[in-house]
């Protein structure tokens, strides 16, 4: 069920929600937390997908805050704007759709203030832009964790450096939850014998893949070897993480994504195994950002000193340039 409600107010929302639950048999108990999605007008419905998908595995009310894209040259009346979906047309979840206009965008926070499950952990997600500092920012400020997306800035490399210069516990970035399974999948490689310290890295990805970058510095600071990486368009690929190759003592090993969604694994002695290794979706990096919602400890280090240690040595420095 989809209700319109042009023109409204946040108390005209609240009342709304209330009447659809008492008519409608929709509740919020066993909601488990608000997700705050803060975009642009017309680039909501990709987010709002990704979140009902997402609500199946996390029931939570998703208060969408759609705002004019250049806010300064917006010269329009001030106007909020509001839809709510229950039922089949928000998944598991509860979607509030403001759209403010002019003066009303301004004030963030006091549009969902009102409309926060009581007693619930708050998310905020900048699916696009993101704010200079997220954990100060007006939404920011009023959430549990702040989630951005590098690969959506207009230079996703430097974005990187500047979360790391940014960063507050609570921050996270979906450059980094595209790296889940990559990790794994090296880590489990490395539980298996011979059990031979690193001698060196090679990071390979493309040059818009933010994720790339943060793969590099979590293995320099992990293995405390020089990590070189690489960051260039290529023939092959589909864009993301390439590859990596780690030196040992007994040869190297490589794990390479020539082809969408498939991975070849090479290692010395062994045969060459072919692994799924899909370039992760929105609604899965959203669904495993929510299901933490304590401060990512690991990706706090990585993108503070793991960067910090790529940007100071000579690999790092001479790939960046």
């Amino acid at each position: 069920m989809i209700v319109d409600l042009p023109a409204t107010s946040v108390s005209n929302i609240s009342k709304a929600l209330v009447k659809i639950r008492e008519e409608g048999g929709a509740v919020a108990l066993g909601r488990v937390l608000t997700l705050v999605i803060a975009t642009h007008l017309g680039q909501e419905e990709e987010a709002i997908e990704a979140a009902n998908d997402a609500s199946r595995e996390h029931p939570m009310r998703v208060i969408v805050v759609s705002t004019e894209e250049d806010r300064e040259r917006s010269k329009g009346e001030a106007r909020l704007d509001a839809q709510i979906r229950v039922g089949g047309d928000a998944g598991a979840s509860e979607v509030i759709v403001l759209r403010a206009y002019g003066e009303t965008a301004s004030d963030e926070e006091g549009l969902v203030t009102g409309l926060l499950l009581p007693d619930a952990p708050v998310v905020v997600w900048w699916p696009g832009v993101a704010p200079e500092k997220a954990s100060t920012s007006p939404l920011g400020r009023i959430a549990t964790r702040r989630i951005t997306d590098a690969s959506a800035q207009p230079n996703p490399q430097e974005f990187l450096f500047h979360l790391g210069k940014t960063y507050a516990p609570g921050d996270t970035d979906f450059a980094w939850t595209r790296l889940t399974l990559w990790r794994a999948q090296l880590a489990a490689v490395l539980d298996q014998p011979p059990f031979e310290p690193i001698t060196g890295v090679d990071v390979a990805g493309a040059a818009d893949s933010p994720s790339t970058l943060l793969l590099a510095a979590w293995l320099r600071l992990q293995l405390q070897v020089p990590v070189h990486y690489d960051l260039a368009s290529r023939a092959i690929g589909s864009g993301g993480i390439h590859g990596v190759k780690m030196e040992r003592a007994s040869g190297v090993i490589e794990l390479e994504r020539e082809v969408p969604n498939v991975a070849r694994l090479s290692q010395p002695g062994q045969p060459t195994h072919d692994l799924s290794l899909p370039r992760r979706s929105l609604r899965d990096c959203l669904a495993e950002e929510l299901r933490r919602l304590d401060p990512d400890d690991l990706y706090g280090e990585v993108i503070t000193k793991g960067l910090e240690l790529l940007e100071t040595s000579d690999e790092g420095a001479g790939a960046r340039a």
